[in-house]
C-alpha cells in the first residue's frame, strides 16, 4: 500500500485503500439478526410496511454498530436513531401536507442544522446523518402507515439492535462480567499501548507508538464514559476497571517523558505494563512485577507508577475519575455556530436541498414513471457531502462504484430468488456484512444498495435498481459541483477551528505544568494532557482528510500539518516537564530551551498557516533551575 501511495494521486489511493482488522464476529451475529428477522416477523403478520421501516432502522444503526462497550454503544446507536426518528417524523407529515417548493425550502434548512451539529462529534455527525436520510425517505417513500407510527417502528428496529449489543455476550469473552468485556479489552489495550511506546524508545517507531497510546487513552475513556442512570461507576467489577485506568495515566505519562528524551529503557520496563494488559483482559491479580531502573526522573515516575497500578490492581483501587472535562451547552454551541459549524452546516444544506430540487423536479415530470421513489437522490447527497466517510473525491468515486456493483448484484438475486422468501434472506445476509462492509465505503454502498432494493421490492415497489445508478451519478455531480463552489464559509474552517483547539488545549496544559502554583494537581494534570492530547488526535485526522481531497480542496489546508506536529512536539515537552518537576521540582536548561524554540516555531507556523492568535496565549517561559 505504501508503494501505491507513491504511485496515485493521494485522492485516489485514499480510495483504493481499506481498513484492516479481525472480523467483528459478534456484530455479525447481530446484524444476521436485526433487520431480516423483523422483516421476516412483519411479513408473516401482513405488516410488511412496517418491517420495512423497522428494517430501515436496524439497517442504519448498524452502520453505527462499532467495536468498543456496551455502555457507549447506547450513545452511538441511540442518539442517531432518535435523531432518524424525528426526520421520519419531519418528512412523513411534510411529505403528505406541503408542496414541492415548501418540502424543498424546509429540507433545506434541516440540512443546514443537521450539518452545523454535525461539527460537534463522531455521535453528532452520525445523528445529523440518520436525521436527513430518514426526512428524505418519510418524504418520498410511499407508506400507509401515519408519521408518528414510521417514527415509532423506526426506532423499534434501531432499538432491536441495541438490546442485542446489549444483552449478548462477545464470543470468547468468559473472564469476568461479559457486561464489561468492551470496557475490559479497552484498558487493557491502554497498557498494551504502553508497553509498545516503551519498546520503541530511542528508535524511529516511537513517535507513531506515541500516537497509537493517544488513540487508546481515547478509545478507554469513550468505552468507559458512556451514559448511566447513576453519576457514578454502580458496581465492583466497573469500579475495578475505572481504577485500572485512572492507574494508567502516570504509566503513560511516564512512557512518553521517556520517548521524549530518546535514550533506550531497559527490556524489563516493558515486562510491568504487558502483565498488566494481561491482567485486566483476564480479571486476575499481576504478581510480581519487574522494577525498572531508577537512574532517571522518568525511569524513576515509571517504577512509581507501575507500583500504584500494581496497588491499584491488587485492592481493587477507588479512583473511579475518567479525567475528562464536560462539554457545557456554550462550547457546543460556540462548536455549532462556529467557522467548522457554518462552513459543514452551508455545504450540507445546499447539497441535500440541491438533490431534493432536482429529485422533486424529475418526481414531477414523471421522469420515475409510476413509481415514486425520489427520496434515493438526497439520500445519496447526504453520504456523499459527510466528510466522517473520506475526502470528496474519494466518497463519489467509492459511491458510485458500490451503487453499480450492488444493483447488478441486486439484479442476479432477484431474478434468482423466491419472493419474498428470498429476499427477506438476502436482507439478513446483507444485515450480517454491514459491520465487515463498513471498512471501504464502495463495499459499504454495495451491501446497503442490495439491501435498500431488497427492501424496497419486498414493499411491493417493482424493481429499480437501474435508476439507482443513474440517481447516484446526479447526486455525485451535484455534490462534486457544489463541493468545489467558493465562498461557502471559510475554505478549511473545519481543520482550522480543530487545530485551533488543539493549541488552545496545550496552551492550557503548558501553563498548567508551568505554574508552580498547580504542578501538585496531578488529577488536574492529567484531565488537561488527555484534553490536549484528544484535540491534536482530531485535528490531525482532519488535516491528514483534508491532505487526500483534490488539489483544488487541499490547498486550503496548508501548512497546517506543520503547526499539528509542532503542537504535539510542544504537549510531549509539557509532558517531560511535568515528570521533571515532580522528581526535582526544577527544570533543566534542555527542557526550558525546548519549550522555548517550540513556542517561536508555532508562532511562526500558526502566522504561516493563517491561523489566529488569541490574545493572552503568549506563555512565560519559566528560567532554567
Amino acid at each position: 500500500m505504501s508503494r501505491l501511495s507513491a504511485a496515485v494521486p493521494p485522492w485516489l489511493a485514499h480510495a483504493l485503500r481499506a481498513q484492516r482488522g479481525p472480523v467483528p464476529w459478534s456484530a455479525v451475529v447481530r446484524g444476521a439478526l436485526a433487520a431480516g428477522p423483523l422483516l421476516l416477523v412483519a411479513v408473516l403478520s401482513g405488516r410488511t410496511s412496517v418491517g420495512v421501516v423497522a428494517a430501515l432502522g436496524a439497517m442504519l444503526a448498524g452502520i453505527n454498530d462499532r467495536p468498543g462497550s456496551r455502555r457507549a454503544a447506547v450513545r452511538r446507536l441511540g442518539v442517531p436513531a432518535l435523531a432518524g426518528a424525528g426526520g421520519l417524523l419531519v418528512g412523513s407529515y411534510a411529505g403528505q401536507h406541503v408542496g414541492a417548493v415548501t418540502l424543498t425550502l424546509l429540507l433545506t434548512v434541516l440540512g443546514l442544522l443537521a450539518g452545523a451539529v454535525s461539527a460537534v462529534g463522531p455521535v453528532a455527525s452520525g445523528a445529523g446523518t440518520q436525521l436527513l436520510v430518514a426526512a428524505a425517505i418519510g418524504a418520498g417513500m410511499p407508506l400507509p402507515e401515519p408519521g408518528w407510527q414510521r417514527a415509532l417502528f423506526f426506532v423499534g428496529g434501531a432499538g432491536w439492535l441495541l438490546v442485542l449489543r446489549l444483552a449478548l455476550p462477545t464470543p470468547g469473552a468468559t473472564a469476568g462480567d461479559y457486561r464489561f468485556d468492551g470496557e475490559r479489552d479497552a484498558v487493557g489495550g491502554v497498557y498494551d499501548a504502553v508497553a509498545a511506546l516503551l519498546e520503541a524508545v530511542g528508535g524511529p517507531d516511537a513517535p507513531g507508538r506515541r500516537v497509537a497510546l493517544t488513540a487508546a487513552l481515547d478509545h478507554a475513556q469513550d468505552a468507559l464514559g458512556g451514559p448511566r442512570l447513576r453519576a457514578y461507576a454502580s458496581s465492583a467489577a466497573e469500579r475495578r476497571l475505572h481504577a485500572q485506568y485512572a492507574a494508567a495515566l502516570p504509566l503513560a505519562e511516564a512512557a512518553t517523558a521517556l520517548a521524549w528524551a530518546g535514550e533506550a529503557v531497559p527490556a524489563r520496563a516493558v515486562e510491568g505494563p504487558r502483565r498488566l494488559a494481561v491482567a485486566v483482559r483476564t480479571s486476575t491479580h499481576t504478581g510480581p512485577l519487574p522494577a525498572p531502573s531508577r537512574s532517571a526522573p522518568a525511569l524513576r515516575a515509571l517504577d512509581d507508577a507501575l507500583l500504584h497500578a500494581a496497588d491499584a490492581f491488587d485492592r481493587g483501587g477507588d479512583d473511579s475519575a475518567l479525567h475528562t472535562r464536560r462539554r457545557t451547552a456554550t462550547s457546543l454551541a460556540r462548536t455549532v455556530l462556529g467557522s467548522a459549524g457554518r462552513e459543514y452546516g452551508l455545504r450540507v444544506a445546499l447539497c441535500f436541498g440541491a438533490s431534493v430540487a432536482v429529485a422533486q423536479a424529475l418526481h414531477h415530470a414523471r421522469w420515475y414513471g409510476s413509481h415514486a421513489h425520489w427520496y434515493w437522490l438526497p439520500a445519496t447527497a447526504v453520504f456523499l457531502v459527510k466528510p466522517d466517510l473520506g475526502p470528496l473525491a474519494s466518497r463519489v468515486i467509492c459511491r458510485a462504484a458500490g451503487t453499480v456493483l450492488g444493483a447488478v448484484l441486486f439484479a442476479g438475486f432477484a431474478a434468482l430468488l423466491p419472493r419474498p422468501a428470498g429476499l427477506v434472506a438476502l436482507v439478513a445476509l446483507c444485515g450480517a456484512l454491514i459491520p465487515v462492509a463498513t471498512r471501504h465505503f464502495a463495499a459499504q454502498t454495495a451491501v446497503v444498495t442490495v439491501l435498500v432494493l431488497s427492501l424496497v421490492m419486498v414493499g411491493g415497489e417493482p424493481g429499480a435498481s437501474w435508476s439507482r445508478i443513474g440517481e447516484t451519478l446526479l447526486a455525485c455531480a451535484i455534490v462534486l459541483l457544489v463541493g468545489h463552489l467558493p465562498a461557502l464559509g471559510q475554505r478549511g474552517g473545519g481543520v482550522r477551528a480543530r487545530l485551533t483547539h488543539a493549541a488552545e488545549a496545550a496552551h492550557v496544559y503548558l501553563a498548567h505544568v508551568l505554574d508552580d502554583g498547580t504542578t501538585d494537581d496531578r488529577a488536574g494534570r492529567w484531565t488537561l494532557r488527555r484534553e490536549a492530547y484528544r484535540a491534536l488526535a482530531e485535528a490531525r485526522a482532519s488535516i491528514d482528510l483534508a491532505a487526500a481531497e483534490l488539489p483544488a480542496l487541499a490547498r486550503h489546508a496548508e501548512g497546517t500539518d506543520e503547526v499539528a506536529a509542532t503542537l504535539e512536539r510542544l504537549v510531549d515537552t509539557t509532558t517531560a516537564c511535568a515528570v521533571q518537576l515532580d522528581d526535582t521540582g526544577r527544570l533543566t536548561p534542555e527542557h526550558t530551551e525546548r519549550i522555548t524554540a517550540l513556542l517561536d516555531e508555532l508562532a511562526e507556523g500558526r502566522e504561516r498557516a493563517g491561523l489566529a492568535v488569541k490574545e493572552g496565549q503568549a506563555l512565560p517561559v519559566p528560567l532554567a533551575g
